[in-house]
């Protein structure tokens, strides 16, 4: 493995590699991130939770790291990727993590369960869950997968709760397909008919099914935005309070690094391979490349501008959804799930 080629050398092999998931690659970070030892005694040193294996889709805080955009903001960072037997927030609330990435749907069940968590800046505005179904399949909106053979990971996770709003915009209910639970073997599932739809990424699993030549087509969840609110970054309130200028320096480098991800995609997956190590092989950068870009089109907003700020009303919205779900029992007051005025941008 060759990681000491040049950034030009790098750019050559995502512009002209072939494709293989990046997102598959061993967990081989550094313990460290170079901002943290070179930012001097002034910069606050910062843990984030980046959960399970290194992945293309955390670049904006490879790249925030290795350009400097932490430093700029008085952070030294700490890039750290959770075990797979390790809880969402387990680290943070422990207070071994003062940051994580994670979903605002999971978020909220935690809350619930008594957890002392704050969401402080958007960093996925679209939410990724879509149903996947072969290209010749009848399925064309929500309610066509009505009696159909529906494929999920587990009854758990971002995945799971597309499906339940999914049926929710139908009408339907979960008795009227049958739930198959798949694991990781999605494609696999869908291409020997195991399945008649699969639940999984637009930035992901579609691009997976792509590359393996599998024709495939995505389904939305809603004919409208779903009620859910994906990937965001959290804190607990009480380090919210106790570094308040902490937070906003994490938060504004976070939203730098996506804007710098999404201008410049190429530059980004070259940044990334200091943490995944495989992206200096030709055919996994340049699949890097591809599930970046899906990435990117996730932290826009309609109007194509990318912010860290908050939409309060859509916390209101999934609070909802997951009572009528019977996801969540407790009080969720929206107000208290969001910290407003953190991020510049």
């Amino acid at each position: 493995m060759t990681m000491n080629l040049s950034r030009r050398g790098l750019l050559g092999l995502v512009a002209g590699g072939g494709l293989v998931l990046a997102g598959c690659s061993t967990p081989n970070s550094p313990a460290s991130s170079s901002a943290s030892a070179s930012s001097g005694a002034a910069a606050t040193p910062v843990t984030i939770g980046l959960t399970y294996i290194p992945n293309i889709q955390f670049a904006p805080f490879y790249v925030a790291d290795s350009t400097g955009l932490f430093t700029a903001e008085g952070i030294a960072p700490t890039l750290k990727h959770h075990g797979e037997s390790e809880g969402l927030f387990t680290a943070l609330v422990a207070g071994q993590e003062n940051f994580v990435v994670a979903g605002a749907d999971e978020m909220l069940q935690a809350r619930d369960q008594g957890m002392d968590l704050v969401v402080i800046a958007q960093y996925y505005r679209q939410y990724p869950v879509v149903a996947i179904v072969p290209d010749g399949s009848a399925v064309r909106t929500a309610s066509d997968i009505k009696g159909r053979r529906v494929g999920v990971p587990m009854r758990s996770g971002e995945t799971w709760l597309g499906l339940l709003a999914m049926l929710k915009s139908a009408g339907l209910t979960e008795a009227d397909i049958t739930v198959v639970e798949v694991g990781f073997s999605q494609q696999a599932a869908l291409k020997a008919n195991r399945v008649d739809v699969i639940m999984g990424f637009s930035n992901n699993d579609l691009i997976q099914f792509g590359r393996a030549r599998l024709a495939s087509r995505a389904i939305p969840l809603t004919s409208g935005e779903p009620p859910l609110v994906s990937i965001q970054l959290i804190t607990t309130r009480r380090y919210l309070t106790e570094h308040p200028d902490a937070v906003r320096g994490v938060a504004n480098a976070m939203v730098a690094g996506m804007e710098q991800a999404a201008s410049d995609p190429a530059g980004a997956v070259v940044d990334s391979a200091e943490w995944v190590p495989t992206l200096t092989q030709q055919a996994a950068a340049a699949d890097a490349l591809a599930t970046l870009e899906a990435t990117t089109a996730l932290f826009r907003s309609e109007d194509g501008t990318i912010s860290g700020r908050v939409d309060e009303a859509r916390f209101t919205v999934m609070v909802d959804f997951l009572k009528t779900s019977g996801l969540v029992r407790g009080t969720l007051d929206s107000a208290t799930l969001v910290a407003g005025s953190v991020v510049t941008k």
